[in-house]
């Protein structure tokens, strides 16, 4: 059963977003006229197409905390713990405003990842220390322009659900931006989508939570490795919570 469903559900993700990437060039002409630095829109409404398949699909139950935690009015350097693929839609949900950071490979993937370059995401080659450099740039460009930026700082999703080790890039692009940094915890995820696969594994309960703000003021003293070390231990207490 579970087979089945899954099929149909990603022949739905298929076919949908072939359409989707059109209305997708749309907004994005539109964009380059009224919001070439943020286009806002174009997020907002990929938000919304990543989001349906997340509203529509019974099987999965999403419950956010702490919206309250995210100030329209900031740019942040948003961090958030990976356990699955489902970590990337669920996190539309928030819809608030964002450039994702995301490995190369998820830009060559049809439609999805053509609407990702669109919406001036930013790629990395990972193990690559030039497009490592060049993601650092990118991101502090977005954030000047008024964008926050999302990465997974565990760099990719967790085998077993236990939280890897971060990388401190994040951390760095704070510094040097002085943006706020937005912690996100998400829970659930990887008992509904493991990595290595794309059958979904039946009804599971997943939440995501935003922590308060680190503001600048707080880590303007630190280093790299403190700051790292201090937002992975307030990503790994509430993971820790039942």
């Amino acid at each position: 059963m579970n087979k089945l469903f899954s099929f149909l559900f990603w022949g739905f993700v298929a076919i949908t977003s072939i359409l989707f990437f059109f209305i997708a060039v749309a907004i994005w002409c539109l964009s380059l006229i009224f919001d070439p630095k943020r286009k806002w829109l174009l997020h907002q409404f990929t938000s919304f197409w990543a989001s349906l398949y997340s509203w529509l699909n019974p099987l999965w139950i999403l419950t956010i905390y702490g919206r309250e935690n995210i100030d329209p009015k900031k740019t942040y350097v948003c961090v958030s713990n990976h356990q699955s693929l489902l970590d990337i839609l669920i996190l539309f949900r928030l819809f608030s405003h964002f450039k994702w950071v995301s490995k190369i490979e998820n830009f060559k993937i049809p439609f999805v990842g053509w609407n990702m370059r669109l919406n001036d995401y930013i790629e990395l080659d990972r193990g690559k220390v030039k497009s490592n450099a060049k993601m650092m740039k990118d991101c502090a460009k977005a954030i000047n322009n008024g964008n926050s930026v999302m990465i997974f700082p565990e760099g990719t999703r967790s085998l077993d659900g236990v939280m890897r080790a971060f990388k401190l890039g994040a951390f760095e692009i704070a510094k040097e931006t002085k943006a706020p940094i937005l912690p996100i915890v998400i829970k659930g995820t990887a008992n509904a989508l493991p990595k290595g696969g794309i059958e979904l594994q039946g009804k599971h309960p997943m939440s995501i939570t935003i922590l308060p703000e680190v503001p600048y003021s707080f880590f303007e003293s630190l280093t790299s490795e403190e700051l790292c070390e201090h937002v992975r231990n307030q990503i790994q207490a509430e993971l820790d919570k039942q």
